[in-house]
């Protein structure tokens, strides 16, 4: 066989695979982008947050997430598309603007996740559940929801209940969530703060990155640039939570959440540095801005496609109240440094 035949086979299978991907994930993919279409619609018609329409639209269509050929489309939609979103989100903000906020949300978020864990590991023994369980939903409650749900699991103790308490965790936190993106905007807005405090406030309190880059720019584009900071932040917390944990319980490894920061965070710090250099042109940030923005509508469309708030209903009572608490305790907690700093 003649080199170049073999380079024709090799390109024909490669060719081949990616037709597969392709018909794999265009499905889901393509119907996050027409709900994401639909929400933008209404948005610049009727008005109202882009965001919201998008997440309501989406769970409208819940059932799509469950089984057919839409599920791995959603899945990627709602996690890789969201990962690219949120990175270029770096391109829209200085490390001058960072400075303006002062060291307080800093403080404010190593506080807060701090306490929220140590908070969660109380009450889980005071509610009769186990310590690593008020770990597992308090961490997840002070960090990135689901994903810092699955990071810690992987240093716990493998109890008869770690699989299923991690799965109820990764529901629990993703509806409370969704539930946060929706209310919170309105409970802060009752305290009159600025856009500043509004997005360290929802930055600070919100689990997932998605739900808080949503409430954050459905208030204004201010509001979505601070709470994204903020949130990143809690993010940035995963990596020693989940080294400090894999001490405590004596782990011989961490997992690979727990070794490297994840790859959005890091191209969303390059990006802050570049523009804070002036390095990338006006022409190219506009570019980086919209395909942020349609990429953050499209995974907020498919989040939405896999929220099913019914299936906190599977699982006991004092878990439930537990999970509550911890975001109860975390809400108040930021609440009470941005009203007294504003």
């Amino acid at each position: 066989m003649t080199e170049l035949a073999a380079n024709r086979i090799s390109l024909t299978r490669r060719s081949a695979a990616a037709v597969a991907v392709l018909r794999d994930y265009f499905p889901g993919v393509l119907a996050s982008v027409i709900i994401a279409i639909a929400a933008t619609f209404l948005s610049e018609h009727y008005g109202g947050p882009v965001m919201l329409f998008a997440l309501l639209l989406g769970m409208a269509f819940y059932f799509l997430s469950q089984e057919g050929r839409c599920v791995p489309g959603i899945e990627l939609a709602s996690k890789r598309v969201l990962r690219v979103a949120v990175g270029l989100l770096g391109a829209q903000i200085t490390i001058a603007e960072i400075m303006k906020l002062g060291p307080t949300p800093v403080i404010t978020v190593i506080g807060a996740v701090i306490l929220t864990i140590l908070f969660g590991t109380l009450a889980a023994r005071v509610m009769g559940l186990s310590r690593p369980f008020g770990i597992l939903t308090s961490g997840a409650v002070a960090i990135c929801g689901a994903s810092a749900a699955l990071a810690i699991s992987s240093v716990l103790p493998k109890g008869d209940n770690h699989e299923r308490d991690t799965v109820f965790t990764v529901i629990g936190v993703t509806a409370l969530s969704t539930v946060a993106m929706i209310v919170y905007p309105l409970v802060i807005a009752a305290f009159h703060l600025d856009h500043a405090a509004v997005g360290m406030f929802l930055g600070g309190t919100i689990h997932d990155v998605a739900q808080v880059v949503g409430a954050g720019f459905s208030v204004s584009e201010e509001t979505g640039n601070v709470a994204t900071f903020t949130k990143l932040l809690r993010v940035a917390m995963l990596l020693p939570v989940v080294v400090a944990l894999s001490y405590v319980f004596r782990a011989h490894h961490v997992g690979k959440a727990g070794r490297q920061l994840p790859g959005f965070l890091v191209v969303f710090a390059v990006l802050v540095v570049l523009n804070s250099t002036g390095i990338i042109p006006p022409a190219v940030l506009l570019v980086l801005k919209n395909v942020s923005r349609w990429c953050l509508v499209t995974a907020i469309a498919a989040l939405g496609m896999k929220t099913s708030l019914k299936a906190m209903a599977d699982v006991g009572g004092r878990a439930i109240a537990l999970i509550v608490a911890e975001t109860l305790f975390l809400a108040i907690l930021v609440l009470a440094v941005v009203v007294w700093k504003a």
